[in-house]
């Protein structure tokens, strides 16, 4: 380690970076490169040593500005030193060496792009000769593990270039003098110039529209939980993107000159300096950790860089779950000025100047922006805090806030306190928020970018950034609770209905739909805390609610709502939603139609806004067929619960119809149905049934050879695969792990016996990405693979080689086993938790017939990384496992899937 003078800066918020490095190797490069012969080993060593010298310092905890500067500036001086070496004296004094891009603005992280443009008159085309030497230094380069991007223009082949392409002018106008010839480069910026290509106006139009595509690309929203540093809303590229139109429009060099400019405060300065130190601080970590151009913070990094960092677990929050809070309040600030800086640049630069357009007395529309009347406004009038948004529902003409108007928020947001969360008069403009018939999602996102919504409801402040280390919540807690509620607006809105046509017609028919957005609002907000959070959350929901003048009806309907928002969730994938006794307990604890209704959409928005991958076709039918369930048992009455022999009644009658449609006799079906039990009829669909009795109808009841049939579009929402087989035990670990080698997700097996000593079993399968199957050729091979294994199992090994996706095996989820009998059904239940990987289904299926245990079905849920899944056994007797075989099969399984992880 060099010996070093300077202080360790830790880049808090405010903090001054360090503007220089005193860096001995900078100092000494050219005499050691001289004294070693300007040798390739020379300059590899020095490259070497500067990468290994940077990584020490930063370990250290110097500046980050400081060494990204540094490396900038050790490029310099090596390159120059390479350009003098390899391009004889004249030809190097006429061309021209220029960084640019990043390297250009003189900021280099680890691993970042080198690129270089070298510059050459427009006057004559160089001789081949002089063309060699450029291509032996830029071969040298990449021979001492540098990897720089170049070309070789003119001026005005610059120009040309720039014209078809903004990145192209935005990658140039960064153009910085490294050796040779001046002149040149300003013979290029001056072909470069707005009034020759790219005018202010055009440039600032061009970079707008490429950030709402690049935001676009993550979902509009910073907080994905494994968001890129570089690209994704809120980093580094909307700061440049602020440099940028500064640059083209005011000619400034640095954000400093918009100050001087009028366009920041020195506060604001400050913040934008701090975030851009604590974002190039998480990328020089990133480049440092993987030692390559790593700008996204995956999973895999965060807990490193967390430790790398000095995180610490705390009771209720992980040390990588600050370190990324920090991070997303970190791009929510960025963000915020990024709005407020590009609505000031198009002011200046787009707007025609005309006169405001008076909205009432304390607003007005100034160039189609909503603009306050004056700073003092607010500290007069606090209720215009919740007006502006109320404003901005009612006049959907307007294109946003202006910033002066947006920076008067922020200056004044300390006046939200508990006076004004008690003021009857802002009940009300909040709640004509949630109420109003267009932009609730909008503007409740705009009150969260600007901190008015976490100022109004201090728990959701708390929740700001908070994200949860796991893979299935995609956001953070406030990106989700804003997620949902965007998806239940969706539900109201007569112009989407043709998404999801049921439960838009349940939303837009719900008396208060308010209710459902403030349940919404809630759900989530005690995350982190300890606890039961729906439960905690229910509390701070009701006392919202009454504070906010809504009956006791009302507000206890929302604390219902979120303290069960996880219920319908959770009793649908994890129980068997076919017993009519679980539908019956169901329907008591919801109580009415009302508060069906509501958690219903409730549930479908919470899982759609969770994860964009949780919600497919499967989860919809199913949360729809348990929902249907529901309903018709508090219809019937609670004091008049459906029983099995009634229910087993209407399946068989709807299933017959079908089949008489189709000119089946009655005696061709009792024939068949001859063959299942009860349960049989109760866990499948009278369309079902009647697709499983054709099939067997021309079954020789003699053959032993097995039947496998696929149904690609059931109406579960899945692709249906049918097995009619003898009777074995080992079956489910085959059928599990060829289509588990495919590629397929099973989401829902039902195994049942025959009379005959034979097996249907029925496998509800995914594609990976959550649809059912359309191609008729995997349709095929899916065929002729269950085939192999259940005809040859020679030929099929009981196993699955497909690797687990690298952000599972980043997750180390403990495994738990519990067994328990369910003695109304005559059955055990096998409730697993574990890592999910490929080949979990197929261990437990061979563990279960070593253990002699027949599988009567399985519920199958994936949970980010979590595997979630109930088994429903017997003996050979058909009968719940007794206690000592109950034990034997759990510890069987455990040491079964720890020896597999």
């Amino acid at each position: 380690m060099v010996s070093m003078k300077q202080a360790a800066l830790d880049d808090e918020e405010g903090a001054e970076p360090a503007a220089h490095l005193d860096w001995p190797l900078l100092d000494g490069l050219a005499a050691t490169l001289a004294d070693q012969g300007y040798t390739p080993d020379a300059f590899r060593a020095a490259v070497q040593q500067s990468q290994r010298e940077l990584h020490e310092f930063f370990t250290a905890e110097y500046s980050v500005d400081a060494l990204v500067r540094a490396r900038a500036r050790f490029l310099d001086l090596l390159l120059q030193q390479a350009w003098q070496q390899h391009l004889d004296a004249d030809l190097g004094s006429r061309l021209t060496l220029a960084a640019v891009g990043g390297y250009g603005r003189g900021e280099l992280h680890p691993a970042s792009d080198v690129d270089l443009l070298v510059l050459v008159p427009d006057s004559e085309p160089l001789p081949e000769t002089q063309r060699a030497q450029i291509e032996r230094l830029v071969a040298f380069l990449w021979d001492i593990g540098l990897e720089p991007g170049h070309s070789v223009r003119t001026p005005d082949q610059c120009a040309e270039e720039s014209v078809a392409d903004v990145t192209v002018m935005t990658t140039l106008i960064e153009a910085r003098l490294l050796a040779g010839d001046a002149q040149l480069l300003l013979q290029m910026q001056a072909a470069l110039a707005p009034e020759h290509v790219w005018s202010a106006r055009d440039f600032f139009t061009a970079k707008v529209r490429e950030q709402q595509e690049r935001h676009a690309k993550a979902n509009d929203t910073a907080y994905n939980l494994e968001p890129n540093v570089k690209t994704g809303p809120g980093g580094l590229r909307d700061l440049q993107t602020i440099a940028w139109v500064a640059k083209r429009h005011f000619g400034a060099q640095s954000l400093d000159e918009l100050v001087t400019h009028g366009y920041l405060t020195q506060g604001e300065l400050r913040k934008l300096k701090a975030a851009q130190s604590f974002l190039w601080k998480v990328r020089f970590g990133l480049h440092v950790l993987t030692g390559r151009h790593e700008d996204r913070l995956l999973f895999d990094h965060q807990i490193r860089l967390a430790q790398m960092f000095g995180y610490e677990d705390a009771s209720y929050t992980l040390a990588v779950e600050q370190l990324m809070q920090r991070y997303y309040r970190t791009v929510l600030d960025v963000s915020f000025l990024n709005e407020l800086l590009l609505q000031l640049f198009r002011d200046a630069i787009l707007s025609d100047n005309s006169p405001p357009q008076p909205l009432n007395p304390r607003f007005q529309i100034r160039n189609g922006y909503l603009d306050a009347v004056g700073p003092e406004i607010f500290a007069r009038s606090p209720s215009v805090l919740l007006e502006l948004f109320v404003l901005l529902q009612q006049n959907p003409q307007i294109s946003g806030v202006r910033a002066s108007t947006m920076r008067a928020v922020a200056r004044n947001l300390w006046l939200i306190d508990e006076e004004f969360r008690q003021n009857p008069r802002h009940h009300r403009l909040f709640l004509e928020i949630l109420r109003a018939p267009v932009g609730v999602t909008h503007e409740l996102r705009r009150m969260n970018t600007y901190g008015v919504l976490g100022r109004y409801i201090p728990a959701f402040g708390r929740i700001v950034g908070r994200m949860q280390y796991d893979l299935f919540h995609a956001y953070t807690v406030d990106a989700h609770t804003l997620f949902v509620l965007s998806n239940l607006r969706r539900l109201a809105m007569p112009k989407y209905d043709h998404e999801l046509p049921q439960l838009s017609g349940l939303m837009q028919n719900l008396p208060r739909p308010e209710i459902a957005y403030l349940a919404a609002l809630f759900h989530d907000i005690a995350k982190g805390r300890g606890g039961d959070h729906s439960d905690l959350g229910s509390v701070d929901a009701e006392a919202f609610c009454l504070e906010q003048g809504l009956s006791r009806y009302d507000a206890r309907l929302v604390a219902w709502l979120v303290r069960n928002h996880l219920q319908l969730s959770l009793t649908a994938q994890k129980k068997d939603i076919s017993d009519p006794q679980v539908v019956n307990a169901f329907a008591a604890m919801v109580g009415d139609e009302t508060h069906l209704d509501y958690l219903y959409v409730l549930t479908c928005s919470d899982v759609r806004g969770t994860n964009p991958r949780l919600w497919n076709s499967w989860k919809a039918s199913l949360f729809q067929e348990f929902y249907e369930r529901v309903r018709a048992a508090l219809r019937r009455g609670l004091e008049s619960p459906i029983d099995q022999d009634q229910l087993l009644r209407e399946q068989q009658d709807a299933a017959r119809a079908l089949l008489a449609a189709q000119s089946i006799s009655n005696e061709t079906i009792d024939s068949v149905w001859g063959r299942f039990n009860a349960a049989y009829f109760l866990r499948h669909t009278p369309e079902e049934i009647a697709w499983h009795t054709q099939l067997l109808i021309s079954r020789d009841t003699a053959s032993d050879e097995p039947l496998v049939a696929v149904d690609p579009q059931s109406e579960r929402g899945t692709t249906a695969v049918l097995i009619y087989a003898p009777h074995r035990r080992h079956s489910f670990a085959r059928a599990t792990a060829v289509l588990d080698q495919l590629g397929l997700t099973i989401v829902d097996a039902r195994i049942t016996p025959t009379e005959d000593g034979r097996s249907l079993d029925i496998y509800h399968v995914l594609e990976e990405q959550g649809s059912p199957i359309s191609d008729p050729e995997r349709i095929n091979e899916i065929n002729e693979r269950l085939l192999v294994s259940l005809q040859r199992p020679e030929e099929s090994p009981l196993a699955v080689s497909r690797r687990a996706p690298r952000q599972v095996r980043m997750f180390n989820t403990p495994t738990t086993i519990t067994v328990s009998t369910d003695e109304n059904n005559n059955r055990s239940v096998v409730e697993l938790v574990a890592g999910d990987r490929p080949g979990l289904l197929c261990d437990v299926g061979k563990v279960l017939w070593e253990e002699r245990v027949d599988l009567l079905g399985a519920r199958v849920s994936t949970v980010g990384e979590r595997a979630e899944d109930v088994f429903y056994v017997t003996d050979t007797a058909q009968q719940p496992l007794p206690g000592p075989a109950a034990e034997a099969l759990r510890q069987k399984l455990l040491a079964a899937l720890r020896r597999n992880l």
